[in-house]
């Protein structure tokens, strides 16, 4: 190991130091040829770990895990262009759910960009679209600057993905920049007093509040403030691009997940709304969303986010507050103490209890495999275990037994790219190597990474899995026949390329095949010890559960 670098020394070695000095511990990646320097210097640091991933979707999507189950900045390192191209999917993830990845790409050099060889491409264009900054090192005097430039713009909020070029060159040139940890601002902010008593008044006396909230509110770490200022009014909550802990969902004013798809699904949650209160999210996220305005003409609306861009960005608000969401939050409930009347209160109060009774009072069972298994899995994991949800159509059945509570244990999708639950779970089981960690994915989803399983057994990170095997792309079949209802289309069979029927996928043996040991659960008297072995050590295992029972295609 190298104890104390020279203050001349190749570029390589330079920026290894500071990934070093900025605390990163994993490096995830694939090799290739035009980062060869770096990597060879690599060798000569123990503070920097390489994470080999067989492929360039699985390195980002470890990194997207690693970075959401840390709040602190994961490094991916990419080949050229053809490994940028092939990460694209998962930085657009990475970027609308904000998170901090440092991603870095060699190329073959400065002295080449005339030529237009084999692998030369414009890697700064292609990143731009999918990272929040992207940019170019062409000097070796300002290697640790740049870097450091986008390692401050992915860590400042709204957080998300960076990318850098490193030519070859450039790198293995001397430098002589000093190390230095790279200055992230502070942005625990809250709005002048005056802002927030206005923010009180507007959502004081409403009949029909409602609040929505996004991963900001966890990001924030303003769970308990949400939770009190909701309560306060009596409020819905409706959780909008949600993926993480944002409050405990068996809370009974947590009404669910709008969802992704469709926009009369939120213009129903809202449009009786007289005061809308939205936290750390933009309204709405829908792929095809409701174009007029959903709110109520005479609503009141509130929107609290640290990011700028998202407040009024599609439906207009009353009052727009650009600041932390815990510390403002606890300002608004400091104001509502002050100004709800009794009347209010007494409402409120009244809200919070009809919600609480109409709360079933055991988990939803329709005696399936599916059921079974979560139900005894929930039976045996212990109470801190971390959940990856991509479990998708089985999503409701996994939130029934197994619902998101604690904060910073229980992740989902999100930005619409399958294949995100193996290397998402692997991300937040080496930063939580203590933990039991589960990823839930499809098995259509689990296709696009599966070889993650790979980098799972080389560096021993004992995530589980569970493919919920339905033979099929399932949410495509449960949207098209949204499409068929909209357009009066007579139901019919399905289209041919959502079946994975045929031929038959055998995840335990493909999972075999890459040294994780397995098991293909498709029958109820399976399931107890299927569950007792999957978690009897801290080494991967994977188990293929068939969600659809008998002989036909679900």
């Amino acid at each position: 190991m190298r104890e104390k670098a020279d203050m001349a020394r190749q570029g390589n070695a330079a920026i290894i130091e500071q990934f070093i000095a900025d605390g990163i511990p994993f490096m995830f990646g694939n090799p290739g040829t035009v980062e060869q320097g770096f990597l060879d210097a690599l060798e000569d640091y123990d503070g920097l770990q390489y994470i080999l991933t067989l492929q360039e979707t699985v390195a980002a999507g470890i990194a997207d895990g690693y970075a959401r189950a840390t709040g602190r900045p994961a490094l991916l390192q990419l080949h050229s262009g053809v490994g940028l191209g092939n990460a694209i999917g998962m930085l657009y993830q990475a970027k609308r759910g904000h998170s901090p990845i440092l991603t870095i790409a060699g190329e073959s050099g400065v002295r080449y960009e005339s030529m237009d060889a084999q692998m030369a491409a414009d890697l700064v264009a292609m990143a731009k679209p999918v990272t929040k900054y992207a940019t170019r090192v062409t000097d070796p005097r300002s290697v640790l600057r740049v870097l450091r430039r986008a390692m401050k713009i992915a860590m400042t909020p709204p957080m998300g993905p960076v990318f850098v070029a490193l030519p070859l060159d450039v790198l293995d040139a001397l430098n002589t920049e000093q190390i230095v940890p790279t200055s992230a601002p502070a942005t625990r902010s809250v709005p002048a007093d005056g802002l927030v008593a206005q923010a009180a008044r507007l959502l004081t006396g409403a009949e029909r509040p409602v609040v929505l909230v996004g991963d900001g509110v966890s990001a924030s770490g303003a769970q308990d403030e949400l939770v009190r200022v909701a309560e306060q009014l009596g409020a819905d909550i409706h959780g909008v691009n949600y993926s993480e802990v944002n409050l405990d969902v068996t809370h009974p004013l947590y009404r669910g997940d709008l969802g992704h798809m469709f926009g009369a699904v939120s213009t129903a949650a809202v449009k009786d709304a007289d005061a809308v209160l939205i936290v750390g999210t933009y309204t709405f996220p829908e792929v095809f969303p409701d174009t007029g305005d959903p709110f109520r003409p005479d609503a009141r609306i509130v929107h609290i986010d640290l990011d700028d861009y998202e407040i009024a960005k599609n439906h207009p608000v009353t009052l727009g507050l650009v600041a932390d969401p815990k510390e403002t939050l606890a300002a608004l409930a400091t104001h509502l103490e002050s100004k709800l009347s009794d009347l209010d209160r007494a409402a409120a109060g009244e809200r919070l209890r009809t919600r609480r009774e109409e709360r079933p009072a055991g988990v939803a069972d329709d005696g399936s495999l599916l059921h079974a298994f979560l139900r005894e899995l929930a039976g045996q994991v212990p109470d801190d275990v971390m959940v990856f949800d991509e479990a998708l159509t089985a999503s409701g059945a996994l939130a029934a037994h197994l619902p998101g509570r604690r904060p910073g244990h229980w992740f989902a999708t999100r930005g619409g790219s399958l294949g995100v639950g193996i290397p998402g779970a692997m991300g937040i089981k080496l930063a939580h190597p203590d933990k039991t960690v589960i990823g839930f994915t499809g098995d259509g989803g689990s296709m696009y990474t599966f070889q993650a399983l790979y980098t799972a057994v080389r560096h021993g990170i004992g995530a589980k899995f569970v493919v919920c095997n339905n033979r099929s792309y399932k949410l495509l079949d449960n949207n098209i026949e949204q499409y068929w209802r909209e357009r009066d289309v007579a139901p019919h069979a399905y289209p041919t390329p959502f079946d994975l029927s045929h031929p038959e996928l055998g995840f335990a043996r493909i999972a075999e095949g890459f040294g994780v040991e397995a098991l293909r659960v498709e029958d109820h008297g399976q399931v107890t010890d299927a569950v007792k072995r999957m978690l009897a050590d801290d080494r991967p295992f994977l188990i293929d559960l068939r969600t659809t029972e008998g002989g036909d295609r679900g």
